[in-house]
């Protein structure tokens, strides 16, 4: 919904009415992960995608039914249903979809979500999305660290919700979760889908060189807070980042500790070492090797200035455990030459480790193209 949350508060600001159509669940090589929205507004228009384009059309036919009926839709689409020829999901993964009416009747919290969206608040949305009671059915409450707004139908029901939910917006992690019908842990009936908006994932971006203006433009693209970080003031300056969110003037190892100490760096923070200068790097590199999870940290050099700096990492006492968590020499082997393709190798390690690719050529592997992973 992230994507598509500025077209649907225009429509909402408005007193209009908008079907949302969401992608709940997935399975096999479905294109979409859970979350992915897609809107069909008061004049028929389609904002977003739910499929990549394979069954958009059947779920634009649906969403228009539910905006004038306001009876919430949970369907599935893909190669189980008999149907699967005429809605064909061509990739040949399967995906549920569930559509509900939008509006400030139906959901007057939207604002408070999108304003906590917005400023970088946590906050998770949770959905009925399945419940043989059709009064229970489309219920919403918002989840924040701090407590519910709003119930599903029950306390029982509200307390299962949020200490699951939080679980996943500590993640980042858009989840179907399944209950009893009233909530109870190991029980069958109720289905309800969180959506968790944390703040955006973290790129911390070490030496303030042309590779790192290359490095910070890709990593702004996909989503990520971009800060660049080096110890030396005429280099670290905002006119020669201005992808970045943020440029830091201080020691690596010192301004990391700094974030992991102030609870700033989680399990989505990637790391990019662009120093080659075992000054800066290496305690630095002590430092982000040692934290407990973490994404990705990678380290540029070349194979001699790698060798010497596992040789210096080892003498400060790091595990091979802990140096095994080193992506060095930074990125694929892509053949990048220059800043910007270099930066496009070490994002697509970034997007392999993320989502469990190989980094090999499709035309060369076998099986599923995407992997059962869990969504961040």
């Amino acid at each position: 919904m992230r994507d598509v949350l500025d077209d649907l508060m225009k429509w909402w600001d408005a007193g209009e009415t908008v079907a949302v159509a969401t992608v709940v669940a997935t399975f096999q090589s479905a294109p979409r992960p859970p979350g992915a929205s897609m809107l069909v507004g008061p004049d028929d228009a389609a904002v977003g995608s739910v499929s990549g384009g394979c069954v958009e059309g059947a779920v634009y036919e649906v969403a228009r039914e539910v905006a004038a009926s306001g009876v919430p839709e949970l369907n599935r689409y893909g190669v189980s249903d008999d149907d699967a020829f005429a809605v064909g999901l061509t990739c040949g993964g399967i995906l549920d979809v569930f559509v509900e009416k939008v509006s400030k009747e139906t959901f007057p919290e939207l604002g408070e979500l999108a304003e906590d969206v917005r400023s970088g608040s946590p906050v998770a949305l949770a959905t009925v999305i399945e419940h043989p009671d059709p009064e229970i059915l489309g219920r919403r409450v918002l989840i924040r660290p701090e407590g519910v707004k709003g119930s599903l139908g029950s306390s029982r029901m509200d307390d299962a919700v949020h200490d699951d939910a939080l679980g996943l917006l500590a993640h980042g992690t858009n989840q179907t979760l399944s209950y009893g019908i009233d909530g109870e842990r190991r029980g069958e009936g109720m289905r309800v889908f969180v959506w968790s908006f944390a703040p955006k994932p973290r790129m911390l971006v070490f030496g303030a060189i042309d590779f790192a203006a290359a490095v910070a433009r890709v990593g702004a693209f996909l989503g990520y807070h971009v800060t660049v970080c080096d110890a030396r003031p005429v280099f670290a300056t905002n006119s020669r980042f201005p992808s970045a969110d943020e440029v830091v003037v201080d020691w690596p190892h010192r301004f990391l500790t700094q974030e992991v100490e102030a609870g700033r760096i989680d399990q989505r923070t990637v790391i990019t070492v662009l120093t080659h200068d075992p000054k800066f790097d290496v305690p630095l590199l002590e430092v982000a090797l040692r934290l407990p999870d973490i994404a990705y940290v990678g380290a540029m050099g070349s194979r001699r200035t790698h060798d010497d700096r596992l040789a210096r990492l080892r003498e400060a006492g790091l595990t091979e455990e802990e140096i095994a968590r080193l992506s060095s020499p930074i990125g694929l082997d892509l053949g990048a030459r220059t800043p910007e393709e270099t930066a496009i190798s070490i994002a697509a390690e970034i997007i392999a480790g993320r989502w469990g690719g190989s980094g090999e050529r499709l035309a060369v592997t076998h099986g599923r193209i995407h992997q059962d992973v869990e969504y961040r």
